[in-house]
């Protein structure tokens, strides 16, 4: 990981619906090579920043840098993997197809896929354990079936950065491993990976940084600097209640922190 190196950068984001503020003057720095957890209570604002800074949602104000440019300038290095729930899984299409999907902009609009591609989609398909559901309608397809199919799409991108909206949700234990393993990978690679995620127990075991947000961003860093009982309780407010041994601090390295939520505070956005 090159600290320096900053892969996204926001300034001063601020996003409102009908006027509401949904990101208030956020700042978030992510250097390249991290495997950053994005987490945060309902509501506050975690789709809404990725999809800012992919240009999904405009800004009212503020900025997003991809290596020091506009994303526009910048969108071949960044792959996207929405949340599960966004995606019309009845379209008639294969699992193949999907992926391939994914080489269009290389490709543009205009030039069909051929060998290469269809061996690259292959490849991304076998590297997420797809590769013998290729030909399968993706309606056909379990939950975690379908995510590791969109998680194929993006890797076939071969990308720099890639934005992943809650890809735990709703998955079985197989599919998590194998997300979890493939996350991993990628940062082995040199790649940036953000991640929204709502599972707080897992935080310091699947990723090394962590933004906490709540419409403004409570903290951001290494997830042993910022992935504090404090850092909670200001982004999670009297929902959440620590289960602690030994008064160790979640994230601590000797113990993975134990949490107990209230049903006002389910985390799921």
């Amino acid at each position: 990981m090159n600290d320096n190196k900053l892969a996204i950068e926001a300034t001063d984001l601020t996003v409102a619906y009908q006027e509401k503020p949904v990101l208030w003057d956020v700042d978030l720095e992510a250097p390249e090579g991290v495997l950053m957890a994005v987490v945060g209570p309902n509501g506050a604002g975690k789709s809404t920043l990725m999809k800012t800074i992919l240009g999904l949602v405009p800004a009212a104000a503020g900025q997003v840098r991809v290596y020091g440019k506009p994303y526009e300038q910048q969108r071949h290095l960044v792959g996207y993997v929405p949340q599960r729930g966004s995606v019309d899984w009845d379209f008639p299409t294969d699992a193949l197809d999907v992926v391939t999907m994914g080489l269009y902009r290389r490709l543009g609009w205009m030039r069909r896929p051929g060998k290469a591609e269809r061996a690259a989609a292959l490849d991304a398909l076998d590297q997420v354990g797809m590769a013998d559901f290729a030909d399968r309608q993706i309606s056909q397809l379990s939950g975690g079936q379908q995510q590791r199919v969109f998680l194929a799409r993006a890797l076939v991108q071969d990308a720099r950065i890639y934005l992943m909206d809650e890809p735990f949700a709703g998955v079985d234990a197989t599919t998590e491993r194998a997300i979890i393993g493939l996350l991993r990978e990628l940062r082995r690679q040199g790649k940036t990976v953000l991640v929204v995620h709502h599972d707080l127990q897992t935080v310091p075991e699947y990723f090394d940084w962590v933004t906490l947000l709540n419409v403004r961003r409570i903290a951001s860093g290494p997830v042993a600097e910022a992935f504090t009982e404090d850092n909670l309780r200001r982004a999670y407010g009297g929902r959440i209640a620590f289960l602690r041994e030994n008064g160790q601090p979640p994230g601590a390295a000797d113990h993975e922190p134990q949490l107990e939520l209230s049903s006002a505070g389910a985390l799921n956005q």
